[in-house]
């Protein structure tokens, strides 16, 4: 699995690709993230990838030549053909669904907005494939997007993680919320362990976990009850 991520900010990525699970990965092959500066196709000496926006208004907006440029330099880039996904609020809910999808792809192109977002014309060129969405809110830009998907994606491929079983159990994988987790020490602060758990008795066990799960769920995300995950 390839991404290339197209960004005005690379320095963004550094930490985030070298740490955890995913630096791993990284390091052992399974997943490869390359990122790429937009500016490197703007006009020198300033390297300006933003101008005001027509109509007037707050803000600035990409420029639809910069980010086309940078958008098909990485798609000719060598390998198999890559699919491109804008960063926007107005795409798609990402969900379990699409990070599923995304991590049968060979190549993903994950372009970061910045800004008021980037000229509608290269949309209307037909350059992005998918525009994706984490949910209702905003950030300055798509470099937090593009890090969760890279990351629920990846964590999709076998040999990710280390267990199956973990990646199985997350919540939403099979359409439900997770159920609760406990360890030692088994009393604190007054609270204890649910005595099911300390039990021994395994099929008892997976039966409190499955209905906590569907509790969980009908109470806290009332939307997902009843419906599996793809």
């Amino acid at each position: 699995m390839i991404f290339d991520v197209l960004t005005i900010f690379p320095e963004y990525f550094e930490s985030p690709l070298e740490a955890s699970l995913l630096g791993r990965a990284r390091e052992g092959g399974l997943v490869e993230v390359r990122v790429h500066d937009i500016r490197e196709h703007a006009t020198p000496p300033h390297r300006k990838v933003d101008d005001e926006p027509y109509g007037g208004g707050a803000g600035m907006v990409m420029m639809a030549p910069v980010v086309a440029a940078a958008i098909e330099a990485a798609r000719s880039l060598p390998g198999e053909p890559a699919r491109t996904i804008l960063l926007t609020p107005a795409g798609e809910r990402f969900d379990h669904a699409l990070a599923a999808e995304i991590s049968a792809w060979p190549r993903t192109i994950l372009v970061c907005g910045r800004y008021e977002g980037i000229d509608e014309r290269v949309a209307e060129a037909g350059l992005y494939d998918r525009e994706v969405s984490l949910g209702d809110f905003v950030t300055s830009g798509g470099e937090v997007a593009a890090l969760a998907i890279i990351e629920a994606a990846a964590r999709l491929i076998p040999g990710f993680v280390k267990e199956l079983e973990s990646v199985e159990n997350d919540s939403v994988f099979r359409g439900d919320l997770d159920f609760p987790h406990y360890t030692r020490p088994r009393e604190w602060r007054g609270l204890s362990v649910p005595d099911i758990l300390v039990s021994g008795h395994h099929a008892g066990i997976q039966k409190w976990r499955r209905e906590q799960a569907a509790e969980r769920t009908r109470c806290r995300r009332p939307d997902l009850s009843g419906r599996k995950a793809r």
